[in-house]
């Protein structure tokens, strides 16, 4: 009788972990080969024309760990793999100016982010 309670036991174990398996699977999944989220942009001058070698700062909102990047020709920048759940802060410096603030949320579910940072170059 011990015996049959015991296979009963782990037969159901068994069905339970089946059942309750593919879903955490299926996430863990997709976590690990998700790249995380992308943001891109340009650095501008109020007349739109691109500050090649200017220096964009990304801070960790949570951790305050702070990643750069000197901008191109184009005057374009790009962060990839950003967590999705963290928020992050990023602005640009050129010249000793500095623009304005910008916020990438964690609850903007965009996969790519765009976001434009003007300053004022004169």
């Amino acid at each position: 009788m011990k015996k049959l309670y015991l296979v009963a036991l782990v037969l159901l174990l068994v069905g339970l972990a089946a059942a309750a398996g593919p879903s955490y699977a299926a996430y863990y999944a997709k976590d690990k080969n998700d790249a995380g989220r992308l943001l891109t942009g340009r650095v501008i001058d109020h007349q739109d024309n691109p500050l090649p070698g200017a220096v964009v700062y990304l801070s960790n909102t949570r951790t305050r760990a702070v990643k750069t990047a000197i901008v191109g020709q184009d005057g374009g920048y790009r962060f990839p793999a950003l967590s999705p759940n963290i928020d992050y802060e990023v602005y640009a410096q050129f010249n000793g100016k500095k623009s304005d603030t910008k916020t990438v949320s964690q609850f903007d579910n965009r996969q790519q982010v765009n976001i434009n940072l003007r300053i004022d170059a004169k």
